[in-house]
């Protein structure tokens, strides 16, 4: 790894911006255009950025902006690593400033951000906050958490879980004291594991929602490495999550705000009709993968609280009946929802497993009014449909 940029500076900076690098041009320019023009100004800001082996000018366009703006960027130069967990992990371990910010290389920041994110933080002895984010390009962003802005929020009083992207400023001094690297195995959701650990170590999580102040691009050739996840990189992606959860926190409101995010969303979301393109080997894979995230991690009470195909999605998969979740989703495709029938005064959906001899399940998973008292949160606003 070759290391390219000032390094004479030897006051702390106030923010370490951290921006892993792979052929993001012609995106990048725009993305370090507005680091450069931050008003908080370069003696209080440093940018990391870490260059993952790129081939499409990358590299040349982050040289060209060091020499424009000497002292503000530290280059990093490596071979590539197939996705964007080692060079941040290299980025963050070289950061000097008291917070940290993650920046997709596609992405950018208005230029009072930087300012006003370090101003709420110290203000409110954050460790972490959350910027408003919006889309470019068609990308769709939860907006839930961006509400209000609030000196504090939890997982059980806001939409927290569903806001765990990397994209935040981070404590560095939180980030250090627990050793949080991301997952340098897994080629989507690497930053979650990270975020939500951060999250429920932070002593106090705030949210600025007055500016809009990150904006996140989707690519107009889909080639974010979001879009080039298989799902089986999406099963281990969450399985990893669901291992931090079993490690910080108890069962109770919280496991469960957390918890609902995935199984009501990521996980059905493996089973759609996506799914009937995959051969059957893999079909078997992700089903066998989903079954075991559900029989680890997701109790009977919460697979209750959703709606009914895609609680039958996961039972099936929970079961290995492989041959009869393909039947569903092939039913749906064709059909669209399954008609209401009425049973000893119960209305149910028709789906053709019903009170199917072979399959034997439960008729309270077709019970169209079995749902708890506490219902899953409803899917945040978004702009667009690309999650982070």
């Amino acid at each position: 790894m070759t290391l390219m940029g000032s390094e004479r500076r030897t006051a702390v900076p106030d923010v370490s911006v951290v921006i892993a690098v792979y052929n993001t041009m012609p995106y990048l320019t725009a993305c370090l255009e507005s680091l450069a023009t931050q008003t908080i100004g370069p003696a209080r800001m440093e940018v990391v950025a870490v260059d993952d082996g790129s081939t499409d000018g990358s590299g040349a366009e982050l040289r060209r902006f060091a020499a424009l703006h000497p002292g503000l960027f530290r280059l990093r130069h490596q071979p590539n690593s197939g996705g964007p967990a080692a060079p941040t992990n290299v980025g963050t371990a070289v950061a000097r400033g008291r917070y940290v910010l993650y920046l997709g290389a596609d992405d950018w920041l208005a230029p009072e951000a930087l300012e006003r994110l370090v101003r709420a933080a110290d203000r409110w002895d954050a460790d972490v906050v959350l910027p408003k984010q919006v889309g470019e390009n068609g990308r769709m962003v939860p907006q839930g958490i961006f509400d209000r802005t609030a000196a504090e929020v939890r997982f059980t009083d806001s939409a927290l879980a569903w806001a765990l992207a990397d994209t935040k400023l981070f404590r560095r001094e939180l980030l250090t004291r627990h050793g949080l690297r991301r997952r340098e195995d897994l080629l989507v959701h690497s930053d979650q594991p990270f975020t939500l650990e951060a999250l429920l170590r932070a002593r106090r999580v705030s949210v600025l929602a007055d500016y809009d102040y990150y904006h996140l691009v989707l690519r107009r050739d889909r080639s974010n490495v979001t879009h080039r996840a298989g799902p089986l990189d999406r099963v281990r992606g969450v399985a990893a999550i669901q291992q931090v959860v079993e490690r910080l926190t108890e069962p109770g409101p919280e496991r469960d705000a957390i918890r609902s995010r995935h199984f009501g969303w990521e996980v059905p979301q493996l089973l759609q009709e996506g799914f009937l393109t995959l051969d059957r080997a893999t079909r078997w894979q992700v089903c066998a993968g989903v079954g075991r995230l559900v029989r680890s991690h997701c109790h009977p009470a919460l697979v209750y609280r959703l709606p009914v195909p895609d609680r039958l999605r996961l039972v099936l998969a929970a079961r290995g009946r492989l041959d009869a979740l393909c039947g569903l989703i092939e039913y749906e495709a064709a059909n669209g929802p399954a008609p209401v029938l009425l049973r000893d005064g119960q209305e149910y959906a028709g789906y053709p497993a019903f009170r199917n001899r072979r399959l034997r399940l439960p008729d309270r998973l077709f019970a169209l009014s079995a749902a708890e008292p506490v219902r899953l949160p409803a899917q945040p606003r978004a702009r667009g449909l690309v999650r982070s």
